[in-house]
């Protein structure tokens, strides 16, 4: 069965195996003349990535990249961005990776046309008015995992590289103006990022789903997100080169950061300070203290997973949910907890203080204080 399909929710979304072919053309179609692509280090000199190249070269845009991206980037990186857009002339950004590639250079597009410290456009109030709207450059992004959804975002997550917190940097015109979703770029996803980047997609559905706050469009989208990982996500991990289910991940993952909109909540606020703190995994970690925030956020969310797991063909209400999720971590050999995942419980009062002033915070059912946040931490090793 081959999917193919074309979105303008919440952007242009082209999606379908083989469509990294339309690069140049989305790139012409926001007026690019010479982008720069911007990726991590891994991704680099990979297949993917200089196939990529090939279709900008051969439509006459050039062949720029700028990869010196770490796996959380930082404003140095950011710093390192701006001066090679610059000095290269570019017009436009092609994001192109995971999480950490397509938030660098979302926020690279975004901060050539500032000319204040990126802190100030952090995610608070009205912080975002800020900027300068005539100087950003256009964005393509091009995910090559399945699970932060950074190409549908209007945020990039950047970490202070002297604090380690990582802070949400907010402006609608992060936002790519198109999104190229071509499944066969994700076919060469070690199984641990398959696993990883699905857990987070199903993490920004849940929370996404959970959080107290209206907005039935996102409602609704990520309940189907979530049916989509139930369905598809073992299979991708089991299967690598299963398209169809590479393609379900990508549009689950895509369908998890547009509902998020709707808020995040407490499996978020943890793991953002350990990934911070300790560079894990943010899927993986999402996917280790999921069940803690479960079982902490139950009184407040009991009636909604009992609809979820009806949605998703799952007996048994809460119960049945909370354990589905633990059989779907073992069988994508998610660690058990923190302790399993080399963390030790030293730090849990930094991390909490950390927690309870993340942005995702907010969205949680229960509201989050410092006694009961620390109480969490311990719980989850």
């Amino acid at each position: 069965m081959n999917i193919t399909a074309n979105w303008s929710y919440p952007t242009a979304v082209k999606l379908g195996r083989g469509r990294i072919k339309e690069l140049a053309d989305a790139c012409k179609s926001l007026g690019m003349k010479k982008p720069l692509l911007i990726t991590d280090r891994g991704l680099a000199n990979m297949a993917i990535t200089q196939g990529a190249l090939d279709v900008l070269e051969e439509a006459g845009l050039g062949r720029a990249i700028f990869a010196d991206v770490d796996p959380n980037p930082n404003e140095k990186n950011l710093e390192a961005g701006i001066k090679a857009f610059r000095a290269g002339g570019h017009d436009g950004v092609v994001a192109f990776g995971g999480g950490s590639g397509l938030d660098l250079g979302k926020c690279v597009a975004f901060m050539v046309g500032q000319d204040r410290p990126v802190w100030d456009f952090e995610d608070i109030g009205d912080w975002w008015t800020r900027a300068k709207v005539e100087g950003i450059a256009p964005i393509v992004a091009v995910p090559t995992t399945a699970g932060t959804g950074s190409e549908v975002g209007r945020a990039s997550v950047i970490t202070n590289s002297v604090t380690h917190v990582k802070k949400i940097i907010f402006h609608p015109k992060f936002l790519p103006g198109v999104v190229i979703s071509d499944p066969e770029l994700t076919v060469g996803m070690p199984k641990a990022i398959t696993a990883g980047t699905g857990m987070d997609a199903f993490a920004h559905c849940l929370e996404a789903y959970c959080s107290p706050f209206y907005h039935p469009m996102s409602q609704g989208i990520a309940l189907e997100g979530m049916r989509l990982v139930k369905e598809f996500l073992p299979r991708a991990y089991h299967e690598g080169t299963d398209i169809e289910a590479r393609t379900n991940m990508m549009a689950a993952a895509a369908m998890g950061a547009v509902a998020f909109q709707k808020g995040l909540g407490a499996i978020h606020a943890l793991s953002h300070p350990i990934g911070a703190v300790y560079n894990t995994h943010h899927g993986m970690t999402n996917a280790v203290v999921m069940p803690p925030v479960l079982k902490f956020n139950r009184s407040k969310i009991e009636y909604k997973i009992e609809r979820a797991a009806a949605y998703l063909g799952i007996a048994g209400g809460f119960d049945g949910f909370y354990d589905y999720v633990l059989k779907l971590r073992a069988e994508l050999h998610v660690p058990d907890n923190l302790t399993a995942m080399g963390i030790q419980p030293d730090r849990i009062d930094e991390l909490s203080a950390m927690a309870i002033e993340d942005p995702s915070c907010g969205g949680n059912p229960v509201t989050l204080t410092l006694e009961n946040t620390k109480q969490l931490f311990r719980d989850c090793f």
